[in-house]
């Protein structure tokens, strides 16, 4: 697994509360580890974590 991938998956699962994470949280991991909104909701799926309010129907 790339390093990237691993602190994505870290982020996303310190981020996320009760198997969910905001669209705006989602939006912020993907820029601050400059991936595209796409890749965080791939990592999303395979955690088994929803995206919920959902703004710009990117996920």
């Amino acid at each position: 697994m790339s390093e990237q991938k691993e602190k994505l998956i870290m982020a996303v699962k310190e981020l996320a509360q009760e198997g969910k994470l905001s669209c705006t949280a989602a939006r912020k991991i993907a820029a601050e580890c400059k991936v595209p909104p796409k890749v965080v909701g791939e990592v999303c799926d395979e955690l088994k974590i929803k995206i919920k309010a959902c703004e710009l129907g990117c996920f």
